[in-house]
């Protein structure tokens, strides 16, 4: 019978190794997907989706943390489908003092990338709504301030009013059982995609107003 040690030595190797397969896997991916082959979604598991992600080189050296709530599994696949987009936006976030920027627009690549940023009062919640995108993913990050935001699967949710194609915006409701609610501060910064529905710009108690910026990424 072989001692114990045996085992453990082995079940690291073999850990090691199926490490760097997914590596290997991964660099592959991006070769294919630089020579302009199809990246498909199921293509990213959570395994492979999770060793991308926690490396961290996709953020650019910005130090700003995803939250929680992101859906890693699609950002990998958002990100390596429009890779030169993504690393644009996460170079300009990590390069510019964003406490600094004035409210408005901020193009980075005509209508596939921009950025909004905004600041003044945020709404109590009976008059916020929920909202969703089919063109455009968003990231939002509170550069000042704190404000509560919430997140439902888009399947959960009812029409309120008829999607307008030409501002990329629908609104919802959305059975309160099946909804998240997050506190979004400086620390961390969400991601939306076009199949959460979100409820932003919540008035938390001790908070009246916030600056925000919102970035805009087209997504596949």
């Amino acid at each position: 019978m072989l001692p114990a040690e045996y085992h453990d030595k082995n079940y690291y190797i073999m850990k090691k190794i199926s490490f760097f397969i997914i590596l290997i896997s991964l660099f592959v991916m991006n070769q294919e997907n630089a020579k302009g082959q199809t990246i498909k979604r199921e293509d990213w598991t959570l395994k492979k989706a999770k060793i991308w992600f926690e490396a961290g080189e996709w953020k650019n050296a910005w130090k700003i943390v995803p939250h929680p709530s992101v859906n890693i599994q699609e950002l990998a696949y958002q990100y390596h489908k429009n890779k030169i987009l993504w690393d644009k936006v996460f170079t300009y976030l990590n390069n510019t003092k964003l406490d600094t920027l004035s409210p408005g627009k901020y193009v980075l690549d005509g209508e596939n990338l921009f950025i909004t940023v905004s600041e003044g009062p945020l709404k109590d919640f009976e008059v916020t709504k929920w909202e969703a995108h089919k063109k455009y993913i968003d990231i939002q990050y509170v550069i000042l301030g704190k404000e509560k935001m919430g997140m439902v699967p888009i399947q959960k949710v009812s029409v309120l009013e008829i999607f307008d194609h030409t501002k990329d915006l629908g609104f919802y409701t959305a059975p309160e059982d099946e909804a998240k609610y997050y506190e979004a501060t400086p620390e961390a910064f969400l991601i939306f995609f076009p199949g959460d529905a979100h409820r932003p710009s919540i008035k938390i108690p001790g908070f009246d107003a916030d600056k925000k910026l919102v970035v805009k990424i087209k997504a596949d």
